[in-house]
């Protein structure tokens, strides 16, 4: 019986450190790069939307989105990040990865077989 509450005791302390405790780390660094949105700053929103800050309020900001002053509204919990988000993999891997989902030649593609002779009833 010590035993089963030992191994209970055991699983908790992993499910806290393996998941818990990472994911309020995360929230509270997100909290604070929320809380330190400035005039000026260049941010992306969750939907992708990227802007400079025009004002801070305190639960929104107003951006402007484009160069023909497009000012947008949002809550401060909609800022994915300051600054531009780009995608994770630089171009040169991009290219490759579409190169290699091109198809591959017709011979290659087809085994080699006798297809004169094929007969899909058999």
């Amino acid at each position: 019986m010590d035993y089963t509450i030992l191994m209970l005791i055991v699983m908790v302390a992993i499910m806290y450190f393996l998941m818990i405790r990472p994911e309020n780390k995360r929230k509270k660094k997100a909290q604070e790069m929320r809380d330190s949105l400035k005039k000026g700053d260049v941010i992306t929103s969750i939907g992708g939307i990227i802007g400079k800050i025009v004002s801070v309020g305190k639960d929104t900001i107003v951006i402007e989105t484009s160069d023909d002053r497009v000012r947008v509204e949002l809550t401060k919990w909609a800022v994915s990040s300051v600054g531009v988000q780009s995608s994770e993999q630089p171009e040169e891997k991009k290219e490759s990865k579409k190169e290699e989902k091109k198809p591959a030649k017709k011979e290659e593609q087809e085994p080699a077989g006798d297809k004169e002779n094929w007969n899909p009833e058999l």
